[in-house]
């Protein structure tokens, strides 16, 4: 059996590693495309040393975030390799982009069923418009199950945990034993904030304003590591004194940032994930999340763009008590390569 996995960015390197070795391990030949929608080299050489992943068999090196300019060069890359299935991950343009170039190919969804319920956004149009075309429905949770059904999809639903816990649980340890980001940045474990915005809504200049603002009124040291797309917005804004604007860091250092920090402020759908697993309580700058056993367990707060409400979360941020497992146990990534080799393609 062969599968081409497209991936185009970093939370995509994360999730296909741990996967790309589980093929490997049940014999399954994986054909990696890598749209170039971003492309972190640290990234690549930590799973290189640390999983044994060979480079991407396709780098379209396209650098645009448009589906429709990925989407013949990925059915040209269907049609030469002819793979039993196509694996995409996630919510991103380039999950969109491969799912509609695959044709015939059935496609097979990572992290499907998951909603927020905002269809202005962007990544939750693309969700369902992947979920529409997949022919095998690899769910996160129970949650995503029921909300695919009640949609009456007509994949094949199976859920499986979710494979960013596999690296996280994996990888997490080694970047704090490997990054020297906290003496670099001269910070202690507990004593700061970090922040990541980057999502569209997000870095128009009167909304990001009022997230500056918010971050600024914690009076804690922020950093504040902006996404190239964010240090373009900040402009003539006015950032706070105490928060610190940082290049993009590698995959180590982030890992290690955050799993460190005493709170986290995000619009990311993967970090809200990360900082439950890391103990770390969250402050989402998003008026919803496809998180929600997250909020629900207590330990991230929706505060949308409101700086006052961003600043009393992060003063009131607590991990709850008790603390549920949630989104699996760290072994999705085997049960997706079964899933793949049991599972009957449909049209």
């Amino acid at each position: 059996m062969k599968i081409l996995s497209v991936v185009g960015n970093r939370p995509q390197f994360i999730k296909s590693g741990p996967v790309s070795v589980a093929l490997r391990d049940a014999g399954i030949d994986e054909v990696v495309l890598h749209t170039g929608q971003h492309y972190d080299r640290e990234l690549s050489e930590v799973f290189f040393e640390e999983l044994g992943l060979a480079e991407p068999s396709y780098r379209l090196d396209l650098h645009t975030s448009d589906p429709e300019a990925m989407r013949p060069r990925i059915a040209d890359a269907v049609g030469w390799e002819r793979p039993e299935w196509v694996l995409v991950y996630g919510d991103t343009n380039s999950t969109l982009a491969g799912a509609a170039a695959a044709g015939p190919t059935p496609v097979a969804h990572v992290e499907a069923g998951l909603r927020s319920g905002d269809l202005s956004m962007p990544e939750e149009r693309n969700r369902i418009e992947v979920d529409r075309l997949s022919a095998l429905l690899l769910c996160p949770d129970e949650r995503s199950r029921a909300t695919l059904e009640a949609e009456g999809v007509r994949g094949s639903i199976e859920v499986v945990g979710d494979v960013m816990a596999d690296a996280s649980f994996r990888l997490a340890p080694v970047a704090r034993e490997r990054s020297t980001i906290l003496v670099r940045l001269d910070l202690a474990p507990g004593s700061y904030v970090v922040a990541t915005v980057h999502r569209e809504a997000n870095v128009q200049a009167r909304r990001l304003q009022r997230i500056l603002d918010g971050l600024a009124a914690t009076g804690e040291t922020v950093v504040f590591p902006a996404h190239p797309r964010t240090r373009a917005a900040l402009g003539a804004l006015a950032v706070g004194e105490r928060v610190r604007v940082l290049d993009p860091l590698g995959y180590l250092d982030m890992a290690a940032l955050c799993s460190q920090a005493r709170v986290i402020v995000t619009d990311s759908g993967g970090l809200q994930k990360e900082a439950y697993w890391y103990g770390v309580p969250c402050v989402t700058a998003r008026p919803s999340t496809e998180w929600v056993d997250t909020v629900e367990a207590g330990a991230n707060v929706l505060v949308d763009d409101d700086p006052e409400r961003l600043a009393a979360a992060v003063a009131a941020a607590h991990m709850p008590e008790e603390r549920p497992p949630l989104y699996g146990d760290g072994n999705a990534s085997p049960r997706i390569a079964e899933a793949l080799r049991l599972a009957l393609p449909t049209a």
